[in-house]
């Protein structure tokens, strides 16, 4: 009974030494023969969600074969060194991922992926560049020209600062909403970016300029732009207010055409105001330090920006208030309330002595 058992065993031992041999023979008759095979063809398929081709099928032939040296048609497989080609293509700045690979014909497949424009930006200095929506920069193409949002006054630094990497962000999600509308994309005309590096929209039909701020919760402030289109414009017209604001959240102001200078003297009243309050504050704390070096409490008084209020059927009203801050000394301070007109000057008034 051994007897038998250790002979089927080497028999089934021998049996898999054969097939092992076999499939490892018939491996490297296949190797070989892949390495005399030679690529009989090649394909190339570019991928863009908008159909906006800056690169076409030639352009691609044209960088594999300066790459190899020849063409890529008739050359052994052997020879292409796809993981470097891939990496070839995908350093094209027009490009963003690329695969390449061989299927049982020998015919290679290569794939890419074209990065699509979002915006165009002009800058301060006067150039122009796209960006896609990873925020990278992409010359002008000589094939065609992207529509997408313009921006200018973009800073035309040559280095990227750390505010400019955040308004680039700014701009790209601005854009990205805009892309994605088809309303916004007719009326949009271009963004211009102020000084302080905020949005001002201007649009195709109407003479008005739309103040968006930055590009944080864009979309609530087209909704709301959307609203006062409908509700306001639609009926006045699209001419009769030089600004309209939305920046900020849950309100939408609009000035209208010829109030721009009640808006100034307003400012300006405010300033006068506040000249006044600060001419107060300096007489008070020099005749509280001549009658009382003891004193360590000062009435002091706070302006508040004026509110100002736009109405198509009134004029811009605006309202100023004072307060007060009362100190926490032991001595008794009177507050002072604000000059009359008829006065030329506001007048002192001492703290008591203990």
């Amino acid at each position: 009974m051994n007897t038998k058992a250790t002979i089927r065993k080497v028999l089934f031992a021998m049996l898999w030494i054969s097939i092992g041999g076999g499939m490892l023979t018939l491996l490297i008759a296949a190797i070989g023969k892949k390495n005399k095979e030679l690529c009989s063809n090649y394909t190339i398929n570019i991928k863009s969600s908008r159909d906006n081709f800056f690169l076409d099928e030639k352009d691609i032939s044209k960088l594999l074969t300066t790459a190899v040296g020849q063409n890529l048609r008739g050359i052994k497989i052997t020879d292409i060194n796809l993981r470097r080609l891939e990496q070839l293509l995908k350093d094209n700045v027009w490009i963003r991922d690329a695969e390449m690979w061989f299927d049982n014909r020998n015919v290679l497949h290569i794939s890419v992926n074209e990065r699509e424009p979002i915006a165009r930006i002009f800058t301060i200095t006067g150039n122009t560049f796209y960006i896609d929506s990873a925020e990278v920069r992409m010359p002008l193409s000589d094939k065609m020209s992207a529509r997408v949002p313009v921006f200018t006054n973009f800073p035309g630094n040559p280095m990227k600062s750390a505010k400019d990497s955040l308004l680039l962000h700014h701009v790209k999600q601005t854009a990205l909403y805009i892309i994605k509308d088809s309303f916004w994309m007719s009326q949009v005309s271009q963004i211009d970016i102020n000084e302080q590096q905020k949005f001002e929209m201007i649009p195709v039909i109407g003479n008005h300029v739309v103040k968006l701020g930055d590009g944080n919760n864009i979309g609530k402030k087209f909704d709301r732009l959307m609203i006062f289109y409908k509700q306001v414009l639609s009926k006045r017209g699209f001419d009769v207010y030089s600004t309209v604001d939305v920046q900020y959240a849950g309100q939408v102001v609009g000035t209208k055409r010829g109030t721009e200078k009640n808006m100034v003297d307003s400012v300006k009243y405010r300033q006068n105001v506040e000249k006044l309050l600060n001419q107060q504050a300096q007489d008070e704390t020099f005749a509280n330090a001549t009658n009382d070096l003891n004193t360590t409490g000062l009435n002091t008084a706070k302006t508040e920006a004026p509110v100002i209020k736009t109405n198509s059927d009134k004029k811009i009203s605006t309202s100023l208030r004072a307060t007060s801050t009362h100190s926490t000394s032991p001595n008794n301070v009177k507050t002072v309330s604000l000059p009359k007109t008829n006065e030329s000057k506001p007048k002192a008034v001492m703290p008591k002595k203990n």
